[in-house]
């Protein structure tokens, strides 16, 4: 496989097939993310991509297993012409005869110049899922932390992007407003945002500061103050009592979180809330400092 600079891919997709489509992150300007400082945003060249399909076919082949999944690197596929997107899963899935999915990580303002015609057109050539960064939905703090996008915009892509018939998959982190009167904004306006978009699943992770970043080097200066593990469980207690999303897959078990939390609402939500308050009162249970993680 032939890759550019650090790969990453959501957590569920460990068993994919990564292929890099895009080089770097088209935006790459949030405050908080180090993930693709090392890359210049280009799209890679088709016959490129193409070429990497009949390698790892060659590759899988010889291994002996089937390619069910493929994940489309990097951090932006979908700014990517239509047209260009069409003819890559066309030949995924003309490659790989047991191909069940593809997905990809979406940016708000990529998903916005697709019409909905073009996502519904991707969806039905077997575009399965799309991972979309909201990380909040406070509109103050989406300016803060430089996400190219304001709050009704980001609300619109991921409407967008659900009403195309896409399996929508949304993250947002826990602490980036920091402690106090800024948290409890940023956690009900999250809410309320999520509570209109309605994504099939929602991921909600803590912040960590990584060296290099705005955000870094905020902390690092004593200008922007981390929350706790008790607070970051507050946070996640806020926002599981004010999602009304039906049915909703939510998770809160990343590396990066305080405690574990994996359930279905509305009908685990008792279950989460009652772990949360379990940690509150005995913080032995929550993860240590040195065992979290991006």
């Amino acid at each position: 496989m032939r890759y550019e600079g650090n790969i990453y891919r959501p957590p569920g997709e460990w068993r994919s097939y990564l292929l890099q489509v895009t080089v770097g992150c088209s935006h790459n300007k949030c405050t908080f993310c180090s993930m693709y400082k090392d890359k210049q945003f280009h799209i890679r060249p088709m016959a490129d991509i193409f070429e990497d399909i009949e390698m790892a076919r060659a590759y899988y082949n010889r291994m002996g297993r089937p390619v069910k999944r493929v994940f489309l690197c990097d951090g932006d596929a979908v700014i990517m012409r239509t047209d260009q997107l069409l003819a890559i899963l066309k030949k995924l899935y003309d490659t790989f005869p047991e191909l069940e999915r593809v997905t990809a990580y979406a940016g708000p303002r990529s998903a916005l110049t697709k019409t909905p015609e073009e996502l519904r057109a991707l969806r039905e050539a077997g575009l399965y899922r799309v991972y979309l960064g909201v990380e909040t939905g406070s509109d103050e703090l989406l300016h803060t932390i430089k996400k190219g996008v304001g709050a009704q915009e980001m609300l619109e892509a991921g409407i967008r992007l659900r009403e195309a018939g896409l399996d929508l998959w949304v993250m947002v982190l826990l602490g980036l407003a920091g402690p106090g009167e800024p948290s409890r904004r940023h956690i009900l306006a999250t809410a309320e945002m999520m509570n209109q978009m309605k994504p099939r699943h929602l991921s909600a992770l803590t912040y960590m500061p990584e060296p290099g970043t705005e955000m870094g080097e905020q902390v690092e200066r004593g200008e922007f103050q981390l929350i706790t593990g008790p607070q970051a469980l507050e946070e996640t207690r806020l926002l599981l009592e004010h999602l009304d999303v039906d049915p909703l897959h939510f998770t809160c078990d990343h590396a990066s979180n305080y405690l574990p939390l994996k359930g279905g609402l509305p009908e685990d939500r008792q279950a989460m809330l009652a772990a949360i308050d379990l940690a509150l009162e005995d913080q032995e249970l929550l993860r240590s400092e040195y065992g979290r993680g991006l």
